[in-house]
């Protein structure tokens, strides 16, 4: 998801298709309406996170229907610069920072992220 994210994100691209490949729901919606965000206020991404996601916890264990993803996602090389000058617009760096996601099995089998956090640098 993350890298389907970091890529409509060097164009701001909310309508991408590809965000829908591992994302649906509130987890889709946040992702088109930060794209959306970006693209209206002149911005986009440039690099991609680095990410060590792991599963915290399944439910039920013995045949999880959903999971939860933690990760201390490194946002150092992925920042935000402007359209119309190519100038840095992150007021900060980026950094480490606490990603918790919701994974659930759809009907076909396959698994999507249905929600998720990103809490803000140095949480992790």
């Amino acid at each position: 998801m993350w890298q389907d994210f970091a890529q409509a994100g060097h164009t701001s691209d909310w309508q991408s298709p590809q965000l829908g490949r591992y994302a649906t729901g509130i987890a889709l919606t946040n992702l088109s309406r930060g794209l959306y965000a970006d693209h209206y206020n002149g911005l986009v991404t440039k690099g991609e996170p680095v990410l060590s996601p792991r599963v915290t916890s399944a439910d039920p264990a013995d045949d999880p229907a959903k999971i939860v993803i933690t990760d201390c996602g490194d946002s150092t090389h992925w920042l935000k610069y402007r359209t119309d000058n190519g100038q840095l617009a992150d007021d900060k760096p980026g950094g480490h920072q606490l990603i918790n996601a919701i994974v659930e099995k759809q009907v076909d089998g396959s698994w999507e992220v249905t929600d998720f956090g990103v809490h803000d640098v140095g949480t992790c």
